[in-house]
Formats: structure tokens, C-alpha cells, sequence
């Protein structure tokens, strides 16, 4: 294994062993769904310039995510898992608005394992979310629909997710994001599938679900479905690019180096 790909696999995939926290019931999404329908192109690209220019929409946004904070009556269920979805994909947000203009988010320093957020009267990191709460508690599911500001991530939603439409709002996650030829391929004629590395960097959570090539093709396009089902059908992965998912300039030439990943 190659050094960058082993120092992702090891900062990606391990968990950062920090003890559930309660995510407050009644927090209201609505506020947050205007912003991402607002800032949210189709491809899943975000407006930051244009939206830290408004100081009326960085307001709102600190507003949805002061929500969070306090402590009191635990949701659970969908109810947990959809506003844990929506605090990390708002929280990275955040952190970009605050930062911006910048190339990545790995070229700020700890974005993912600094506990500089406050949930449930708790500090936490992103990892802390990612690795500790949704992996266990939403399994595989989790990659389809955290996004972490980069180029290769599964692409934002333009809604923010709600309990009573979770299950088919992820679901429409993976779909949108196994259509992308630029993150996806399928190819037949090849009897291959080069695929996004965060099969291969959880593959343990896909494992539970049958495996990637199984997941995979439940949501991928009709005309990839019986290429994964073939035992034979190879799988290959793109590099990851971690640039900013930024509809201007920046983030769109950025290299990573192994160092970045230390910050």
C-alpha cells in the first residue's frame, strides 16, 4: 500500500473511541433547507462566496446550529440520525464559511478531530460524529449522505434530511451519487466498476451490508446492476480529490500532500 493511501485509510476509517452524546429532540431543519436550496447547485457544489457575503444567511446558519447545542430531551431513532446527518454536513459548512476562501478543508488545521462543536451540552469533533455515532447507530449509509466539502464526496443534497423522509432520502443520496460518471463508472465491456475510495476505506461498514459491490448495486444505475452482480466483476478505485466543492475557483486545482493530513 501506498504511504498517502495508507495515512487516509488510518485517519479515515478509525474511529476516535468517544462516547455517544444525546442529540437534542425538536430541533426545526427549515431553516437550514433554505440555505441549501439557496447555496446548492445540482452537482452538489456550494455558493461560499455568495453566501458568506450575506451576513443575514451566515446569521441563519448559526441560528439552525445553536440548536444543537444545548442539553435536554434526546431524540432518537430517525429523528437522531437525520439531525446528525444535517449538523455534520452544516458544521463542515460552518467551518468553510468561517475559513473561506481556502482549497480544502485539509488545508485547515484539525478540521475533522478538533472538538470545537457543541452537541447535546458536549464538545465534539466531526470525527467524533462520523466515527462514533452514525457509523454505528446508521451503518453503511453514513457515506452516501456526509459530505466533507471535497470534490469527491458524495455530492450535498439540496434539502436537508428529516426523520419522517430519511430512509428514501438516503436512499436518494447513493442514487444521486453512484449516477455520477465523474465519481462512478460502470463499465461493461470491461466487466469493470472504477468506484469512489470510500468503498474501499469502510469497506468493513459495507461488509455488514452484504459488501460494496452488493450495495453498490442496489442504488447504481439499471445498467450497472448486473455488472456487480457478477462474482468476477472487478472493482478499481478513483483517486480521491480533495479539493473544495466550490462552485468558483477555488478547490479546483488542489493537490494533497501526506503532510495535509497531519494538520
Amino acid at each position: 500500500m501506498k504511504m498517502k493511501s495508507l495515512v487516509v485509510a488510518l485517519i479515515i476509517a478509525l474511529p476516535a473511541f468517544c462516547h455517544a452524546v444525546d442529540v437534542p429532540s425538536g430541533i426545526k431543519h427549515d431553516g437550514y433547507d433554505r440555505l441549501l436550496k439557496k447555496y446548492v447547485n445540482g452537482q452538489g457544489l456550494i455558493a461560499y462566496e455568495q453566501w458568506k457575503s450575506s451576513a443575514e444567511d451566515m446569521a441563519a446558519l448559526d441560528a439552525y446550529l445553536a440548536q444543537f447545542a444545548a442539553s435536554g430531551s434526546a431524540a432518537g431513532g430517525n429523528e437522531r440520525h437525520a439531525s446528525l446527518i444535517n449538523a455534520y454536513n452544516a458544521l463542515v459548512l460552518r467551518w468553510i464559511l468561517q475559513n473561506y476562501p481556502t482549497e480544502s478543508i485539509w488545508a485547515l488545521k484539525s478540521s475533522f478531530k478538533e472538538k470545537r462543536h457543541k452537541l447535546g451540552g458536549t464538545m465534539v469533533s466531526l470525527n467524533d460524529i462520523e466515527n462514533d455515532m452514525l457509523r454505528p447507530e446508521f451503518g453503511y449509509r453514513t457515506h452516501g449522505v456526509l459530505v466533507c466539502a471535497a470534490r469527491s464526496c458524495p455530492p450535498l443534497q439540496q434539502s436537508a434530511y428529516s426523520a419522517n423522509g430519511l430512509d428514501e432520502q438516503a436512499a436518494r443520496a447513493y442514487r444521486a451519487w453512484l449516477a455520477r460518471t465523474d465519481l462512478n463508472e460502470f463499465w461493461s465491456d470491461k466487466n469493470e466498476a472504477n468506484v469512489s475510495s470510500i468503498f474501499k476505506w469502510f469497506k468493513g461498514d459495507f461488509e455488514k451490508a452484504g459488501g460494496p459491490k452488493a450495495v453498490m448495486a442496489k442504488y447504481a444505475p439499471a445498467t450497472a446492476k448486473s455488472l456487480l452482480e457478477k462474482s468476477d466483476c472487478k472493482i478499481t478505485y478513483k483517486t480521491y480529490n480533495w479539493g473544495l466543492n466550490d462552485q468558483g475557483g477555488h478547490g479546483r486545482n488542489y493537490k494533497m500532500s501526506v503532510f495535509d493530513y497531519f494538520h
